[in-house]
């Protein structure tokens, strides 16, 4: 009896038609079928719909692939459907276009399943890069006849960036820093102090520190090789409660290109302890006298032990007398506008800075009273006041500047005037009169060299960096030495965004 049920149980099911299934693979150039001219042949599609997917490809590495879902379309037509095709083309710096083709393993005997349901299939394929807009479009074979309309259906899908939750697992953006978390943290300390707190990552040993409102307020470079938390104090001229901090790191993997990360300047909290009630305080009352008085005996023996130590120790080093700072010498940098600021102007001035013991003056930090006092005079002021006026020129123009210098909204040439000549027509003057021309001094970074139409700069004293950074160096610390004599030592540190 049982044998008889399992025999009819078969009979049963190889009777039931099997639904449809695909079996995709790539197709280049067009369908057979459009050699063909058929009678009737199947609509479009009814829906079609792009989605990233992450799929394994090893043990520590994923592909993102475009997962590709369509419905069929309910009518009769459906009958005569053998396959639908795929195109993908994707618009980015190098346009790619590739199809694959996906046949149905079965002829449709219903307009729907037999569930009730409508056709659905999808198809896991074609790889996605981020942010890179794809034009996917699909039509069903047998095609139109030639010279006849071909219904297909075509969507458009843009992919995210890199910190999307998808595709940061792409290795292209694992190597961009997608997974690292710096956790930036940002407080203003006071009206000139701004502590900014972040996690380096072992992608990379430099990072750039902005702090930006609707301009650069500062800036400040982090050199690390190893993942710690690490801090930076950075000088501002402005109000930065609210700015935005911008990390900027420089990785081996992706350069000037690498993602960047976001933070916002709070207040920083004020330090102070809490002690919730304590219902025991008659007790700790008691033992308080008792408690401070040990603590008092233990600093007391302490402090002797040390003092003792201490002047064991003098004894055996020799006196050295202190050497007192030598004044900043303040620098007046002009520059043509075309250089990138960030890149060389920033550099260059947190070398005089760090390295030189100068104050740095920019008219980028100065917008403000150039608007009150006019361009002319304040050159012709900052020039007097100025131990040294350098003209940096430089050959990096409109080769490795990023987004940060190049020409969108509130960028550096737009919002800026070009103080180059009218600083080159002071030096004409006082080149006439001989009374300030010791001030000038010409740095060159890269190879760059003076225009013919500022050949009358070769007369002052030209330094090329990195090759002449010792002479330069001597050059500024004998000013420094000068000024010592005329005005007294000032114990103090400017950086590039506080000029």
């Amino acid at each position: 009896m049982s044998l008889v049920l399992l025999s009819l149980a078969v009979l049963c099911r190889s009777a039931t038609p099997r639904e449809p299934a695909i079996q995709c693979g790539h197709e280049t150039g067009p369908s057979p079928e459009w050699m063909v001219q058929h009678t009737l042949t199947p609509g479009d599609l009814r829906d079609l719909q792009v989605q990233p997917l992450k799929t394994r490809v090893a043990s520590k590495d994923y592909s993102i692939l475009m997962n590709i879902s369509w419905i069929l379309r309910a009518d009769a037509s459906i009958r005569l459907l053998k396959a639908t095709k795929i195109c993908v083309t994707g618009k980015s710096s190098m346009q790619s276009y590739s199809c694959v083709r996906c046949n149905y393993t079965e002829a449709f005997q219903s307009q729907t399943r037999p569930s009730g349901g409508k056709w659905t299939f999808s198809y896991v394929g074609f790889p996605v890069d981020p942010n890179t807009l794809y034009l996917i479009g699909a039509h069903n074979i047998p095609n139109a006849n030639i010279n006849e309309d071909s219904p297909s259906l075509s969507v458009n899908f843009t992919s995210p960036g890199c910190l999307h939750h998808i595709m940061k697992y792409k290795k292209q953006c694992i190597g961009g820093g997608s997974l690292w978390d710096p956790n930036i943290t940002a407080c203003k300390k006071n009206e000139k102090m701004v502590e900014v707190n972040f996690t380096t990552s072992l992608l990379g040993e430099r990072y750039m520190v902005l702090i930006q409102r609707n301009m650069v307020l500062a800036f400040s470079y982090v050199l690390e090789n190893k993942v710690t938390r690490t801090s930076v104090i950075i000088l501002v001229a402005e109000e930065s409660e609210g700015a935005v901090v911008q990390l900027i790191p420089y990785f081996s993997t992706c350069g000037n290109d690498c993602i960047r990360r976001k933070g916002t300047v709070v207040l920083c909290p004020e330090i102070g302890v809490l002690f919730p009630p304590d219902n025991n305080r008659s007790m700790l009352g008691g033992w308080l006298p008792l408690l401070l008085s040990l603590l008092v005996a233990a600093w007391v023996l302490v402090a002797g032990v040390y003092l003792t130590w201490r002047r064991g120790k003098i004894k055996k080093i020799p006196f050295l007398p202190a050497n007192p700072l030598l004044p900043l010498v303040k620098v007046l940098v002009v520059y043509p506008l075309e250089i990138c600021f960030h890149h060389t102007v920033c550099n260059f001035t947190e070398f005089l800075q760090t390295h030189c013991g100068s104050e740095v003056i920019l008219e980028r930090w100065q917008k403000k009273k150039i608007a009150e006092m006019g361009p002319v005079q304040w050159l012709t002021t900052q020039k007097q006041a100025a131990d040294k006026v350098i003209f940096l020129l430089s050959n990096d123009i409109h080769m490795v500047c990023d987004s940060s210098c190049g020409q969108s909204e509130g960028s550096h040439s737009e919002n800026s005037q070009d103080l180059f000549p009218l600083a080159f027509n002071l030096f004409c003057s006082d080149l006439r009169s001989q009374t300030h021309v010791h001030k000038y001094l010409v740095v060159y970074l890269g190879g760059a060299d003076v225009k013919d139409d500022y050949s009358a700069l070769r007369v002052c004293p030209q330094f090329h960096l990195m090759k002449d950074t010792a002479a330069f160096h001597t050059e500024l610390l004998q000013v420094r030495q000068h000024v010592s004599v005329k005005r007294p030592s000032l114990a103090c540190h400017s950086s590039c965004a506080s000029v």
